[in-house]
């Protein structure tokens, strides 16, 4: 139990951080300099107005200095990682299973807030979360085997680290492939864009953190969510369905993270 508390706080240091990113990296800002400061005022943060979620509950979600509304992404941000963080090891204990879903869960979080803050999803966490990904692939087997059946008819025999590795390639490489070309089909008919390219790339991560199942079952769940809730929310709102950019990638995201908080049942025939 200790060990998930610690992994608790150490998610919302995470969190915190992560509030970072998603503010700087869509804006093509440095997450190291200048150091953190009130977007409003631009007044330097002291450390003690930087406490995870203590910090804004203590200054009733205002800057210090100008008074002015702190967003409530910061504190839900870090809640929401720290929680995820606590989960995985609470579940899986302090491995390298659990640190693999802690990484590849706090890219999915900055993912799904920066899409739906500034509908951009930065290569940072997209390209550098499918590297980490076929890293991860090596040190954690990836229980998925469909490669693994795929190189055997080819007449290729992969066993071991090489499967892993060939299970994360395939998961990362075939859904975006389905993703971009069903995309390309859009633009071709529609001649509008309906589909952006960082959505391909977040379906890749997934899959090079999940395999091809876990991929797919991302893909599937995000675009059911993105249909019903993104609908009811344009209709709702009153929106103009045929302009209204709709933030797929945290639909995407946040699929992809119940993927991963059941991935001990659904990706190894459990079931729900």
């Amino acid at each position: 139990m200790i060990e998930a508390i610690l992994a608790l706080v150490f998610g919302l240091l995470i969190g915190s951080f992560l509030n970072v990113c998603i503010h700087r990296w869509p804006r093509g800002r440095s997450v190291v300099r200048p150091r953190s400061h009130c977007v409003r005022c631009r007044k330097m943060i002291a450390w003690y107005d930087n406490i995870p979620v203590a910090s804004y509950v203590i200054l009733g979600g205002k800057c210090r200095h100008c008074g002015k509304g702190i967003s409530a992404r910061y504190p839900a941000v870090e809640l929401l990682t720290g929680l995820v963080f606590f989960y995985f090891v609470f579940t899986m204990g302090l491995t390298a299973v659990a640190l693999k879903f802690c990484v590849f869960a706090a890219m999915l979080i900055g993912l799904l807030f920066s899409d739906l803050e500034k509908r951009l999803l930065p290569d940072q966490f997209t390209i550098g979360g499918t590297l980490i990904g076929l890293v991860f692939s090596v040190f954690v087997p990836l229980p998925d085997h469909t490669a693994q059946m795929v190189l055997w008819m080819a007449g290729v025999n992969v066993q071991g680290t090489a499967h892993s590795i060939a299970e994360s390639a395939l998961g990362a490489a075939l859904p975006s492939f389905v993703l971009w070309g069903g995309g390309w089909l859009y633009l071709k008919f529609r001649h509008r864009e309906g589909l952006g390219f960082g959505d391909v790339k977040l379906v890749a991560m997934a899959g090079a953190f999940l395999g091809l199942q876990g991929a797919l079952l991302t893909l599937i769940l995000g675009s059911i969510a993105g249909s019903v809730l993104g609908y009811g929310y344009i209709k709702f709102a009153g929106k103009d369905a045929a302009t209204y950019e709709l933030p797929f990638g945290t639909f995407l995201g946040a699929a992809g993270l119940f993927v991963a908080l059941a991935s001990q049942k659904l990706l190894t025939g459990g079931g729900l």
